[in-house]
């Protein structure tokens, strides 16, 4: 009887250790096997064929290394890059960032010896920082990174992001400037094109995007996104032919490209054509979880009065946006947003607007959103006192100068 208590006792403990089905981290750390976070499958539409098929490969070999060297660096920056670009590609953005920044602190943790290897690992920290809206960390990594080499072009683009960011426009040229003498090439000349919006040269910025898609490689993820941004730029200043001309060729290079997709969308949404706009938007839905694209559908269904459809896809957007702050994006400015134009509640979108306010008082956009907020509650001393910094680079944007001539006309 005690042989068969025993036996009993042991498949009662089997049975209760499988069915908690520990994660993958905890059995990792059983089996002695480095914690390495999953690759995700690509939606068929965005696997473009050996591009994926090199990434799974790639994905394979650097998690091969940390098993037979569990202690190894390389393959653990390797594997950050790699969540990264997948972070892009795919908008898996809840997954990816995490587990880049989960390699990348290790590496750093080890505090290597080897300068280049620990410069690299600050790059890539650096801008999953800014991914994440977290600009403040993202400057002070990227200044750890440039006081090892100063001389890496890459590291002189965070820097300008995170100056724009922070509302520190003169440093941002400033590095920008260094940024394209180093290295003039895609990366530069986009960040030359925004500063160039930013202070009110739309066709300034033009040209220079002309110039980042021109010197991208056809069909590659970087490349597609400079040439959408050319397409926003000139929708933007009101040339749509322009834009949807650029949307199409991106399509071309870079089949299912699903931020294409939807801005062809609301260009057909835009002409009137709501059946077609609806149609694109959710093919683009289809292929990654971008919260835009719910957006844009919710706006369309509480426009044509679906409040049925209208009521399900807020869900989703206010789901995703949780989502994304639940794995460490600051999503402020994106809930002032949704809040005021999708969901007409001002109140609550100014909560989060000043919110976003205090992490960077000196960004543009960021006082831009606020007057217009404070606009709407018809408090106009407010409105035009974050109008005032709002308009200090002299930007040109549509909705600054929209916001202007109302305010001036009260």
């Amino acid at each position: 009887m005690r042989t068969l208590s025993f036996l009993l006792t042991g498949s009662l403990v089997a049975i209760l250790m499988f069915s908690c089905k520990p994660s993958e981290s905890d059995m990792a750390a059983r089996l002695g096997l480095p914690d390495i976070p999953k690759l995700l499958d690509r939606n068929p539409s965005i696997q473009q064929g050996k591009e994926w098929e090199s990434v799974q490969s790639l994905y394979g070999k650097y998690r091969q290394e940390l098993t037979q060297k569990p202690d190894a660096l390389e393959p653990k920056l390797n594997l950050a890059q790699l969540f990264v670009n997948e972070a892009r590609i795919t908008g898996e953005h809840g997954h990816y960032y995490p587990g880049a920044l989960k390699m990348v602190d290790e590496v750093l943790a080890k505090k290597p010896e080897d300068k280049d290897l620990l410069f690299r690992t600050l790059a890539v920290k650096a801008g999953v920082q800014l991914s994440q809206h977290e600009f403040s960390k993202a400057l002070v990594t990227a200044k750890e990174a440039i006081a090892l080499n100063p001389y890496n072009a890459q590291i002189y683009g965070a820097l300008v992001d995170a100056h724009v960011e922070l509302g520190q426009y003169d440093e941002a040229v400033a590095m920008a400037d260094k940024m394209v003498s180093m290295r003039p090439d895609l990366r530069s000349y986009s960040r030359v094109s925004y500063l160039r919006e930013i202070h009110g040269d739309p066709k300034g910025a033009i040209e220079a995007m002309e110039m980042a898609v021109s010197a991208g490689y056809p069909g590659q993820e970087q490349t597609c996104w400079a040439r959408m941004t050319l397409g926003e730029l000139y929708e933007h200043y009101g040339d749509t032919k322009m834009a949807e001309m650029q949307y199409r060729i991106i399509l071309e290079e870079r089949p299912e490209y699903p931020f294409a997709i939807a801005a062809l969308g609301n260009l057909e949404i835009e002409k009137g054509n709501d059946a077609e706009g609806e149609k694109l938007l959710k093919q683009a839905a289809g292929i990654i979880p971008e919260v835009g694209f719910y957006e844009d559908l919710a706006s369309l269904y509480k426009k044509r009065g679906d409040m049925a459809a209208f009521e399900t896809t807020k869900k989703m957007v206010l789901e995703m946006l949780a989502d994304d702050v639940a794995h460490g994006h600051n999503m402020n400015l994106e809930y002032a947003n949704v809040y005021s134009n999708l969901l007409g509640d001002p109140d609550k979108a100014l909560e989060y607007a000043k919110n976003e306010y205090e992490r960077r008082p000196d960004n543009i956009d960021v006082n831009r959103v606020l007057a217009a907020l404070y606009h709407k509650k018809n408090d106009t001393v407010k409105a035009t006192e974050h109008l005032k910094k709002a308009a200090r680079t002299n930007g040109a944007h549509p909705e600054l100068l929209e916001l202007k001539q109302e305010l001036a006309m009260r």
